[in-house]
C-alpha cells in the first residue's frame, strides 16, 4: 500500500483520536497502577566538568550527553561548565557552579530544586493540566504562562534573584504570595521571614545570549515539520541528516555519515535507570529522539528513522527492540561465554515493555510511535514468538553478558553468532542480566563536588498552596512586555502558610556538610528513592526485570519486598476488545516555540 500525504494526516488523525480516547479513559487508571512516565529529560548539552548523582545512588559520576534523566537526578556544574536539559515543551539550562535537583518528573509536573548556581528555564508551551514549579531557599516559583526564566540562588541560600523575561511567575515565600510579570525582577532574602524586593532587570550576561540563542534554534527545527515537538531531541536532526519523502512510508529521516557497518541499537551502550530498568544510551549526538520514539526501516540497504504520528506528548521508551535468548542461548566462545542479544523493532513490530505496566500503557506507548493501524489488535497476542519480525534474521546485535551488565561499550565487545543458532533462539522479554554499579552510571565516577547539603528533599511543606491557573478560554501566549521601572508586584491573595523541609540524612559516605536552608516547595515532593545498593540483591530473584511499585512501597516501610506480581509474558493484565475505529480530522501542528525578544539589553 502506497501512503500519500493525505494519507498520512488522515492515519494521523484517526490515531490522534483513538489515543485522545485512551488518554481519557485509562487517565485514572494510570495514575492508581503507577505506570513509567511518558515524558523523561534528556541531557543534551555539555560544557566543561559536569557532574551527575543519578536517584539512588550515593557516588557521583560524569555527566554524559544523551543520558535520560527522571525523578531524584542530580547535577552540578563546576566553575566554567554549562548543561542543557530538554523535557519536551521545557528546556532547562544550568550555569557554572549550579546544583540542580530534578524533585519530580513526570506528565503533568516539572519539579526542579535550585540548591544554588543560575538557571534558565524556557517554557514553550503550558499545557492546561500541566504545572513547572521552581523551588528554591527562599520561595517556591510556579510558572503560570509560557516564556522564559531566570533564577539566580546565592551559595549561602540566603538570597534567590528571579529574573522573567517574558511570561510570569508567582512567587509562594513564608507569609507571602506575589506575582512577578514579564520584565520584571525580584530579589527574595531571608527565610522566616522572606523579604521581597522589586529591583532592576539585569542586563544580559554571555548565558543568557546563549540560552536565547538554544532557543531560536529549537523554535527554528525543520524536523518539526515531521516530529512531534513532545519527542525529546527532534531539533538534533536538523544538523545530522536528511528528510526525504518515501512513498510506503511518508518522511522518512537519513542520517548522515554513517559507518559501512551501522545498524540501530548498535553504537553506544546499555544503562540501567529506573523504572523501565535497561535503557539504550547512543553515542551519536542526534542519538536520543531516534532510539526512544518511533521505529527504524531498512528501505534497500539505507536504514532511516520513521517518527511516530504527529500527537502532542508521544510515550517515551528506554528502548524499541526485543530481546533474544532463553536456557540454551549460551554458546561457547573460548571458555564458554553467555550473551544477551536483541534487534530493533520495525515499522509495524509491536513493543513489549520488560518494566511494570498497564494494557493501558502498552497500548499508548505504541501506538504514539508506530503507523501501524493494526497495533492494538497485535497487543492481544498470546506468544511474542508468533510475530514476524521485521529485522530478526538482519539485525541482531549479541555481546557478552558480563559487557551488557556493566554498560561497556556494545561496538567494542559485538559477537557473530551462528544464524542457525540465531534462528532457533526465541524472543525473550528481557535479558536475564542484572545491572552493575557502572551501568547505572552515565560515566566513570569522581569525586563529590564541592555542596554544602544533602542531596534530595523528600519531604512537603504543610498546606501546599493551590495552583494559579488561567481563567477558562484565556490564551497562554506571553503578556507584553513591560518597562523595567514598573513599580508595583501584584499580591495574588491570602499568603500561604508553610514550614521548612525536613530533611533526611545523606547517604554519602563524605562527612556531613554544614546546615543548609531548607527548599520551599508548593507540590509534595515523591517519596525517596530506594537506593540501589538495596534494590539490586533484590533483583537477583529475577534478573533484569526492575522491582514493581509495590515492592519498592514494602522497602520504604522497612517490609520484605514481596513477590512480583505482573505477569511478563506477554503483557502484564487481561487483553481487551480493541476500540472500533472512528473516523477524526487530521490533527492541526503544534506551532513552534515562541520566544519573544528579550527585553534586556546587552
Amino acid at each position: 500500500m502506497t501512503f500519500t500525504s493525505t494519507h498520512n494526516r488522515i492515519y494521523a488523525g484517526f490515531l490522534l483520536h483513538i489515543l485522545s480516547t485512551l488518554v481519557l479513559l485509562s487517565t485514572p487508571l494510570l495514575a492508581q497502577q503507577e505506570n513509567p512516565p511518558a515524558r523523561v529529560a534528556r541531557i543534551s548539552y555539555l560544557k566543561g566538568r559536569v557532574s551527575f548523582q543519578p536517584a539512588g545512588q550515593d557516588v557521583w559520576s560524569e555527566a554524559t550527553r544523551n543520558f535520560t534523566v527522571t525523578t531524584g537526578d542530580r547535577l552540578y556544574t563546576d566553575k566554567g561548565a554549562r548543561a542543557e536539559l530538554e523535557v519536551g515543551p521545557y528546556s532547562v539550562r544550568l550555569s557554572e557552579q549550579t546544583d540542580l535537583i530534578v524533585t519530580n518528573l513526570n506528565d503533568h509536573l516539572m519539579q526542579l530544586g535550585i540548591e544554588q548556581g543560575t538557571v534558565r528555564v524556557s517554557v514553550y508551551e503550558l499545557p492546561p493540566d500541566n504545572t513547572v514549579e521552581l523551588d528554591t531557599p527562599n520561595g517556591a516559583l510556579t510558572v503560570i504562562a509560557s516564556g522564559t526564566y531566570r533564577v539566580d540562588v546565592d551559595p549561602d541560600g540566603n538570597r534567590t534573584t528571579v529574573s522573567v523575561d517574558t511570561g510570569s511567575v508567582e512567587i509562594n515565600a513564608g507569609d507571602v504570595s506575589q506575582v512577578v510579570s514579564a520584565g520584571q525582577a525580584v530579589r527574595l532574602a531571608g527565610q522566616n521571614p522572606v523579604n521581597i524586593d522589586s529591583i532592576p532587570m539585569p542586563s544580559l550576561d554571555s548565558f543568557d545570549q546563549w540560552s536565547e540563542k538554544r532557543d531560536q534554534h529549537m523554535a527554528a527545527s525543520a524536523s518539526a515539520k515531521y516530529v512531534s515537538r513532545g519527542a525529546v531531541g527532534y531539533d538534533d536532526l536538523d544538523d545530522y541528516g536528511v528528510w526525504q519523502e518515501v512513498s510506503d512510508y511518508g518522511p522518512v529521516w537519513y542520517p548522515n555519515d554513517l559507518p559501512a557497518d551501522w545498524m540501530p541499537y548498535r553504537f553506544g551502550h546499555w544503562a540501567w535507570i529506573d523504572p523501565w530498568g535497561w535503557t539504550w544510551i547512543d553515542n551519536d549526538a542526534w542519538g536520543f529522539c531516534p532510539f526512544h520514539y518511533g521505529r527504524w526501516v531498512l528501505i534497500g540497504s539505507v536504514w532511516g528513522w520513521l517518527p511516530g504520528p504527529f500527537v502532542a506528548f508521544p510515550v517515551y521508551s528506554p528502548a524499541f527492540v526485543a530481546f533474544v535468548g532463553g536456557p540454551g542461548f549460551a554458546i561457547s566462545i573460548g571458555v564458554g561465554t553467555e550473551l544477551a542479544a536483541w534487534f530493533p523493532l520495525g515499522p509495524y513490530d509491536p513493543f513489549f515493555p520488560w518494566y511494570h505496566y498497564t494494557f493501558e500503557y502498552l497500548k499508548l506507548v505504541n501506538v504514539t510511535n508506530v503507523r501501524n493501524t493494526n497495533i492494538v489488535n497485535i497487543l492481544n497476542t498470546r506468544d511474542m514468538n508468533q510475530i514476524r519480525y521485521a529485522y530478526r534474521d538482519v539485525a541482531t546485535t549479541a555481546v557478552p553478558a558480563n559487557a551488557f551488565s556493566s554498560g561497556q561499550p556494545v561496538e567494542g565487545h559485538v559477537v557473530r553468532v551462528d544464524p542457525k543458532v540465531l534462528a532457533r533462539a526465541p524472543v525473550i522479554p528481557h535479558p536475564t542480566v542484572n545491572p552493575t554499579r557502572s551501568a547505572a552510571l552515565p560515566g566513570r565516577p569522581v569525586s563529590p563536588p564541592p555542596v554544602h547539603h544533602p542531596t534530595v528533599v523528600t519531604t512537603a511543606r504543610n498546606a501546599p498552596a493551590a495552583r494559579v491557573r488561567p481563567a477558562p478560554g484565556e490564551t497562554r501566549t506571553p503578556p507584553p512586555l513591560v518597562t523595567r521601572n514598573r513599580p508595583t508586584i501584584e499580591s495574588t491573595g491570602p499568603p500561604a502558610s508553610r514550614a521548612p523541609i525536613p530533611r533526611p540524612p545523606a547517604r554519602s559516605p563524605v562527612p556531613p556538610p554544614a546546615p543548609h536552608p531548607e527548599l520551599f516547595t508548593r507540590v509534595p515532593p515523591p517519596p525517596p528513592p530506594v537506593p540501589f545498593v538495596e534494590r539490586r540483591p533484590l533483583m537477583m530473584e529475577h534478573p533484569g526485570r526492575p522491582l514493581e511499585p509495590q515492592q519498592l512501597d514494602n522497602l520504604r516501610a522497612e517490609r520484605p519486598p514481596g513477590p512480583m506480581r505482573d505477569e511478563e509474558f506477554p503483557h502484564h493484565v487481561a487483553p481487551v476488545v480493541p476500540e472500533r475505529p472512528v473516523p477524526a480530522p487530521a490533527p492541526t501542528p503544534r506551532p513552534a516555540p515562541v520566544i519573544p525578544a528579550h527585553p534586556r539589553k546587552p
